[in-house]
């Protein structure tokens, strides 16, 4: 500790007669915001106090329409009681209870009912605190595998560029967006990245899936030749990519990299953060698009954002391979104190029951072209050059500006919040993805609202 400076020494005095402020009263500078322009927003904050189903209610009283799902999470809408129940009864019975060598009976029956959800041949799951944590799990227990198996010169992970996957050390490794890891030195060796899917010159308005772009996943087998086969542990790709800007796979992208992967020995994850839970309109992308991955990580919609959780489900070939040695010793040297959380297993528990009694998937499927008509409707808006979609997904790229790129966007996100839609800018894109119990009007004020903005940005 620096000697000149006198440690506070205490708690504040204040703590205990603390109540909820008034947001014109809390003093913002203590709180280090993420992904935030710190000093811009705390001179013009935008605070919310409570929500609702579809919407935000700012500390000022106005309503919000949630065009997000929070941040790609609260899938099954805010404030749902049967999730609320839940937490609190757990809360009741246990608080905490740790999993190394030690049980508790909520992440076993929520590992039961979720495994029984995807995918057949995901029967395991390896419980996480967040997405950026199930990413560098799924990269850990990938080179475990190869490891366990003799092969543990397979240590090259191979990720994509624009790809969003955490920011922890692994995943921000393979991840491919500049501003993630530009200041944060060189990361981890002996990774490289297949180039990204986005063409607007070749694919710009598509729906759905985009035509052109299969043939990037063959650049797999160029690195493959770079690096030797042999060497490479992991592939990991978005099925859609979300923070680059919502962007769907080229059709036959995801099958062709499966095949690849299949035809040398390398592990394919799939991260599926955002796309699992019914995003999509399944449990997750693998279904959706009908390719296997051997691991899928998730987060954000498995407990519908209320609780941190993060998951990673684990296909029987990888988990029968760390099952063969002595049953004593244990198989897989990671983990985390919160791990199975009580707390969050029930939400997780009831946020699935919650998807399940609702028919939320069925509702994405239902609503998916009334969706995709609504955000085409904007095509012939100023500043668009296009706009893609898939599932309860969609992306409105604008014309960047040539001397702030994100400038236009970010302006749109504001003028819409102040129109009372929450919408989602990154760099020159806004970005969509609200809770799947939207309704038809609601995707009517949604887009029509952003039509209104772009009318007037400059």
């Amino acid at each position: 500790m620096d000697n000149d400076k006198e440690s506070k020494g205490s708690l504040d005095s204040s703590l205990l007669n603390s109540s909820l402020p008034n947001s014109a009263s809390l003093d913002l500078e203590a709180y280090w915001m993420p992904f935030s322009a710190n000093r811009r927003f705390k001179k013009s904050p935008r605070m919310i106090k409570k929500a609702s189903g579809m919407y935000y209610t700012t500390t000022t009283g106005e309503k919000i329409l949630d065009g997000t799902a929070g941040l790609w999470c609260v899938n099954a809408g805010h404030g749902r009681p049967h999730i609320i129940q839940s937490i609190k009864e757990q809360l009741d019975q246990l608080d905490f209870c740790h999993t190394f060598n030690l049980g508790h009976p909520k992440p076993f029956e929520f590992s039961q009912h979720l495994t029984a959800a995807f995918p057949q041949m995901f029967n395991h799951v390896f419980f996480t605190n967040s997405g950026s944590e199930a990413v560098d799990s799924a990269l850990k227990i990938a080179l475990a595998y190869h490891y366990s198996k003799g092969e543990g010169h397979r240590t090259r992970l191979i990720g994509r560029e624009k790809a969003y996957h955490g920011v922890n050390f692994g995943g921000t490794s393979v991840g491919g967006l500049p501003t993630v890891r530009a200041v944060f030195g060189p990361l981890l060796n002996g990774v490289d990245h297949l180039p990204h899917t986005l063409d607007i010159k070749r694919n710009a308005f598509s729906r759905g899936l985009p035509q052109y772009g299969v043939e990037l996943a063959d650049r797999l087998e160029d690195i493959i030749t770079l690096h030797d086969a042999r060497n490479i542990a992991a592939v990991i790709v978005e099925p859609v990519s979300g923070a680059a800007g919502v962007l769907p796979p080229p059709q036959g992208y995801l099958q062709r990299l499966r095949e690849i992967c299949d035809r040398h020995g390398i592990l394919l994850i799939f991260d599926e953060v955002i796309t699992a839970f019914g995003r999509l309109g399944k449990i997750c992308a693998a279904e959706r698009f009908n390719v296997m991955p051997d691991l899928i990580t998730c987060a954000k919609g498995l407990t519908n954002g209320i609780i941190p959780m993060g998951a990673v489900m684990v296909s029987d070939k990888i988990f029968n391979q760390f099952m063969q040695g002595p049953e004593e010793v244990c198989e897989l040297f990671h983990g985390y104190t919160y791990s199975g959380h009580p707390v969050a297993s029930a939400a997780g528990l009831a946020t699935l029951q919650t998807y399940q009694k609702d028919q939320l998937f069925d509702a994405v499927l239902n609503l998916e072209s009334y969706w995709e008509n609504a955000a085409h409707a904007l095509k012939d808006s100023p500043h668009v050059i296009d706009v893609r979609n898939i599932g309860l997904l969609a992306a409105i790229e604008l014309q960047p500006r040539a001397d702030s790129p994100a400038a236009r966007a970010t302006e749109v996100f504001q003028k819409c919040f102040d129109k009372g839609v929450l919408v989602r800018n990154i760099g020159s894109t806004i970005a969509l993805s609200p809770p799947l119990i939207i309704t038809q009007e609601q995707i009517d004020t949604l887009f029509q609202t952003i039509g209104e903005v772009l009318q007037s940005v400059a």
